[in-house]
């Protein structure tokens, strides 16, 4: 199948700006994603496919899982300002209009609590799945 399937399935139109940003943050995640990466990838725990710094639409998720339309976001420090808490709830709204859940952890709930991270991942996966 040919680019415009994909940009308007799983990308949802993103552009090559778009590709070309995600690209260069795959290729530098914080340890937080990385963190996250080594128990979302390969299916290890979850039985759903998660692809890492996705393009959708003008946005960059940390995480999508496509055939669950779920989003999975791990925010530091800079998401802590009201101006960017503002522009997060905007994306996730967005986000939300093309039916896509999104589920926010900060950086120290993914280094210091995976476990309840785990727990809430799979929450967000069992009310995804269709019945």
């Amino acid at each position: 199948m040919g680019t415009d399937f994909y940009n308007k399935s799983m990308f949802y139109g993103a552009n090559t700006d778009t590709f070309r940003a995600a690209g260069i943050l795959r290729r530098n995640m914080t340890l937080a994603e990385h963190v996250l990466w080594k128990k979302l990838r390969n299916r290890k725990i979850f039985s759903v496919k998660f692809r890492k710094q996705h393009p959708i639409k003008f946005y960059i998720a940390d995480f999508y899982c496509h055939s669950l339309k779920l989003v999975i976001e791990v925010d530091g420090e800079v998401h802590n300002n009201e101006k960017t808490i503002e522009h997060d709830d905007a994306r996730s709204g967005e986000l939300e209009k093309l039916g896509i859940k999104v589920i926010r952890f900060t950086n120290d709930q993914v280094i210091y609590d995976i476990d309840s991270v785990i727990k809430e991942i799979n929450k967000g996966i069992t009310e995804q799945t269709p019945l």
